[in-house]
């Protein structure tokens, strides 16, 4: 795992030649989800999740683009996200809540959103930028929706997952990206523009 890690984080270090030249971040890179210019629809379980708690849906008054990541950071993020994922027992809403959708802290058990909104306050109590942690809803190969944590570093969009013990970039992950939380707001949502071919042409110079 420790040399797994290491060559994933090596080869960000490479990735950040492209994704984040001397002069400027360039978020239009592919490194990064590209997102619509427009509010989207919120989560049901995110407006309950809102209303119980709005100080954690407010305006970010400091909005950071993306975190610098460095061997420090990487090796924070990975120990939050396999500390989450090895203390939370995944159960759905309907078994644990008798409700299909409800997103809240896990207090040992909890479905992915809780997973995931567990691992963005361990990273905000870190110090992380709030703006840099974005939870997301992504559809599985088989249709159904997940959710994960994006955190935003300019290395580009990595991907928290319960279903994967490892921390990837997002196009490297087998979801389609539908919607994820803005950086300006964290209570408002904006549409994902996931379009992998478009991605691997571009990647091939291809026109």
């Amino acid at each position: 795992m420790f040399f797994t890690s290491k060559a994933i984080f090596g080869a960000l270090l490479a990735l950040a030649a492209i994704a984040a030249p001397a002069q400027a971040l360039d978020l239009t890179n592919v490194a990064f989800v590209q997102v619509v210019d427009a509010p989207a629809s919120i989560p049901v379980g995110h407006a309950e999740f809102c209303k119980a708690r709005p100080a954690e849906c407010r305006r970010n008054d400091n909005v950071v683009s993306a975190v610098p990541l460095d061997e420090a950071r990487w090796s924070e993020l990975l120990q939050i996200n396999a500390n989450v994922n090895g203390n939370v027992t995944p159960v759905s809403d309907l078994d644990l809540y008798q409700v299909d959708e409800f997103w809240t802290y896990p207090n040992g058990y909890g479905d992915c959103e809780d997973i995931a909104l567990a691992k963005r306050r361990e990273l905000i109590n870190a110090g992380w930028p709030v703006s840099t942690l974005l939870m997301a809803i992504v559809k599985q190969a088989n249709g159904e929706g997940h959710a994960v944590l994006i955190v935003r570093t300019d290395r580009g969009d990595l991907v928290l997952d319960n279903q994967d013990g490892a921390v990837r970039l997002w196009s490297d992950t087998p979801y389609h990206y539908v919607k994820r939380q803005s950086q300006a707001n964290a209570g408002q949502w904006v549409d994902m523009l996931d379009d992998r071919q478009s991605i691997v042409a571009t990647t091939a110079g291809i026109n």
